[in-house]
């Protein structure tokens, strides 16, 4: 099996882009990649994306999007896992890779939400929860994290003013972020009196609805040398499920795909979670964020909320999480989430993220979640 290297990224900014439509936001972030490439001959894109069915009324993606950028005769795959959908496109042109079967891959993500009201974006976000046995009863993602957040609060004791530190160190991370959706900086006391959208969950415990698409290119060892000087090998990554519907989990309070997902990265990577310099997680809710922290191994049960009220996980820690604001701040293109966590990861690693700079990074890790964990994708990369 061959080694897989990121020889190129390109991201677009996350806001509510009305006069962009999906190819354009598509091709943004694609050519920029190809660019940063060096203009390689592309054997396949992989195209990540969750509602385009739904809300642009949109199949054939990859095709669509291949063809918006030049690639017309090349392998094509649309990559579909809810909010993970990104993280699963890359193993999946990781895999095409890897195996021999393409030297030079495109793997992008797309999302674009704003063009509708909220009721309908929030509606088909829910698709991504079980239909019988959660959708049926009229539940969205907010109120199933709340019911999360609230058995953890209970759980472990851990109070809501603790719980809000989360959102101001991704508003303070993404501030700095040219390309981030939400560049403001927020207090304690502006989140607990932000208003409530599912109790505990309140509005500024939400990443916000935006379009945005991210894209990077993977190339076997003998390709990257010749197209970088500065290739970031994918040293580890793995994927894994879990049940939809969170009455039926093990333990409702707590990520279970992720630890599979990360223990078995990190094995193929040969390193610990001891070992990682700088992460970017997925927050779609406070919650996800804290149990992301735990899960990955990088806090104990229970103690997330309080070691980022005590100034961990900031520039200079190890690790150093979400420097781009996480989903909270640099925004939640849901499909292209994925996608723009590993473009985020390997600037870094590259040192030219243009935000916060994460200091003697070296192993990085991307963590990327379908739904409220029924699929989770882990990825280590290494300088």
């Amino acid at each position: 099996m061959r080694r897989v290297y990121v020889v190129g990224v390109g991201v677009s900014r996350v806001n509510r882009r009305f006069s962009d439509s999906l190819r354009s936001l598509f091709a943004e972030a694609a050519l920029k990649a190809i660019d940063d490439a060096g203009n390689p001959r592309i054997d396949a894109v992989v195209a990540a994306n969750m509602m385009s069915s739904r809300l642009q009324e949109q199949d054939s993606l990859a095709s669509l999007l291949a063809d918006a950028i030049g690639l017309r005769g090349r392998m094509g795959f649309k990559v579909e896992s809810a909010c993970g959908s990104g993280g699963s496109a890359i193993v999946a042109g990781y895999s095409l890779v890897a195996s021999g079967l393409a030297d030079v891959v495109l793997v992008g993500g797309v999302e674009k939400m704003s063009d509708y009201p909220t009721r309908t974006v929030t509606r088909a976000l829910a698709q991504a929860a079980d239909a019988e046995y959660e959708l049926f009863y009229g539940a969205s993602f907010a109120g199933l994290n709340a019911l999360v957040t609230r058995m953890y609060m209970e759980k472990y004791n851990v109070k809501r003013e603790v719980m809000a530190e989360w959102p101001v160190l991704m508003h303070e991370n993404g501030r700095a972020n040219p390309y981030a959706q939400l560049r403001f900086k927020v207090s304690v006391e502006d989140v607990l009196k932000s208003p409530i959208i599912a109790e505990p969950i309140r509005l500024l415990d939400c990443s916000p609805l935006g379009d945005g698409a991210a894209a990077i290119i993977l190339a076997g060892e003998e390709y990257a040398r010749r197209l970088s000087d500065t290739p970031v090998e994918i040293a580890g990554l793995w994927q894994a499920t879990d049940c939809l519907d969170i009455a039926s989990r093990e333990d409702p309070v707590g990520v279970k795909a992720a630890r599979i997902a990360c223990e078995k990265a990190y094995k193929m990577a040969g390193v610990e979670a001891g070992d990682v310099d700088v992460v970017e997680l997925h927050d779609a809710f406070t919650i996800m964020g804290l149990l992301s922290l735990e899960e990955l191994g990088f806090a104990g049960r229970g103690e997330a909320a309080k070691l980022v009220a005590d100034g961990r996980f900031r520039v200079g820690d190890k690790p150093q999480v979400n420097l781009s604001g996480g989903l909270k701040a640099r925004g939640h293109p849901v499909g292209a989430t994925g996608v723009y966590q590993a473009a985020e990861i390997v600037m870094q690693l590259r040192g030219d993220f243009p935000g916060l700079k994460a200091s003697n990074a070296e192993v990085g890790v991307a963590e990327n979640i379908g739904g409220t964990g029924a699929s989770v994708s882990v990825v280590v990369f290494r300088r």
